[in-house]
Formats: structure tokens, C-alpha cells, sequence
């Protein structure tokens, strides 16, 4: 539906009283809205203010989530302010994490980060997720203290590492000592992620740095179906070092 630039009263007041089961038909024009927004920087922020309006007003979950999902597409840093309270919300930290980790600005990732260290549990976890995928390198270091912590932490923690996969991640993943289970399973993983992305971007004496050090770590006979994977994914990735007719 194409937007013709018509006041969205209407519709920001049909946002406001919207529920789940309720005709979703009102905010069509608030999609078209959104979609038009691109290179129109004063359209851009009015609707970017008006769905924040929505997002700390009292306006019901459906509507909240709604306005959330469409900041993760148009939002900018004059949105981190709206959605930062709402990280440590059991209710609502997941969808202000859903538009933070989307939003470009360094203050989103900035909010994520401080609110690591304010949240436990699934919260916890939610915002090493959305580190994770911001492949936020700042985050490295409070990552890393989380890798002697708390096993579900920890295994997250080294995941998002992998995901983050900069030199300095790949560093802390190295030096992590878990004992066997599911920590070290996933930082065996993380090491083989940093490897990879190393390997794609053609930093081969890096790549095959990590992957002859996870093969150690198996040894010439292993024993489970898990640790004969992980020396073949080690030693397929020793072998792709070896290709060079892929330049940096």
C-alpha cells in the first residue's frame, strides 16, 4: 500500500487501543508509513517518536511489540533512551532487545552491554544473544569474565565469542580452561567459528592456528562421535589453509 503522506492520527490512535485478536487493517498505513520513511529524514523521526510514544505509554503488549519491530527498522540512537529501561522488564526486554540489536547507533550496543551487567538468568542470555548478533567487539571483555561464571552463562558467553569472532575474541576463547561438558563443548565450537571466519577472510596462519590447537585437544584417537567431529571439522579446516588461490 503506498504511503501519501496524510496525517497517521488515525492510525497512531488505532496503534494505541490495538490488541492481539483485534483487525490488524488500521495499521496497514503505518506499514506503508514505515516502508516510505527511507531517505525522508523528517518523516523518519516523526514516526521513529511517535512508536517510542507508543512504547512507554499504555498501550498493550501487542501494540508495544508492534511499535518495537518497526524501531528495529527505522530506529536511531533517539530511540536507545526508549528502550534501555526496558531491558531488565522480564515483560518487555525481549522486544526492546529485538529493536536494540537491529538499531546501528554504538548507544544501542552500549544499552545491551550495560544491561548485561544488571540482568541474571534468561535475561542474561537474551542480551548475550543480541551481543552476539550486533557482533558487538566492545563486548569481548565482559564476554570473557563470563566464560569461569555460571554454566549456561558461560556456554552462551563462548558462543557469542564465536559469533563476535575478532582476534580478541578468539584470544579469550583460548584461555578459557572449562572442564568437560557443555562449556567446553561450546567453546571447542567457538574456537572452530573463529577459525572459519578467519579462514573467510583469509587470515590462514590465524585460522590454522586455532584449528591445530582444537585437534589437540582430541588427539589421534578419539573416542566419542563428538570428538571425532570435532577433529574433522579441525582437520578439513588445516586443509582449506593450505588453498591459496583464494587472495586476501
Amino acid at each position: 500500500m503506498a504511503y501519501d503522506h496524510i496525517p497517521l492520527d488515525d492510525e497512531f490512535k488505532a496503534l494505541a487501543a490495538f490488541d492481539w485478536g483485534a483487525d490488524a487493517a488500521p495499521l496497514a498505513k503505518l506499514d506503508a508509513a514505515v516502508i516510505a520513511c527511507h531517505g525522508d529524514a523528517a518523516l523518519t523521526a516523526d514516526l521513529e517518536r511517535r512508536f517510542g510514544e507508543i512504547v512507554t505509554g499504555k498501550a498493550s503488549r501487542a501494540a508495544k511489540e508492534y511499535a518495537c519491530r518497526k524501531l528495529s527498522m527505522i530506529g536511531t540512537a533517539a530511540s536507545v533512551p526508549v528502550l534501555a529501561p526496558r531491558l531488565a522488564d522480564p515483560a518487555e526486554s525481549h522486544m526492546a532487545r529485538f529493536a536494540l540489536e537491529r538499531i546501528p547507533a554504538p548507544a544501542a550496543g552500549d544499552a545491551l552491554r550495560n544491561a548485561l551487567g544488571l540482568v541474571s538468568g534468561d535475561l542474561a542470555i537474551g542480551m548475550i544473544s543480541s551481543l552476539a548478533n550486533r557482533r558487538d567487539a566492545a563486548s569481548v571483555k565482559p564476554l570473557a569474565a563470563l566464560l569461569g561464571g555460571d554454566a549456561k552463562l558461560a556456554a552462551a558467553a563462548a558462543i557469542a565469542l564465536g559469533r563476535i569472532a575478532t582476534p580478541d575474541a578468539a584470544a579469550a576463547l583460548a584461555a578459557a580452561n572449562p572442564q568437560a561438558g557443555p562449556v567446553a563443548d561450546a567453546v571447542i565450537d567457538a574456537r572452530l567459528a573463529c577459525a572459519d571466519a578467519f579462514l573467510a577472510a583469509c587470515d590462514r596462519e590465524a585460522a590454522s592456528t586455532i584449528y591445530r590447537s582444537v585437534a589437540a585437544t582430541v588427539g589421534d584417537a578419539p573416542k566419542t562421535h563428538r570428538s571425532r567431529a570435532v577433529r574433522v571439522a579441525a582437520q578439513s579446516g588445516l586443509l582449506a589453509c593450505l588453498d591459496d588461490t583464494v587472495a586476501p
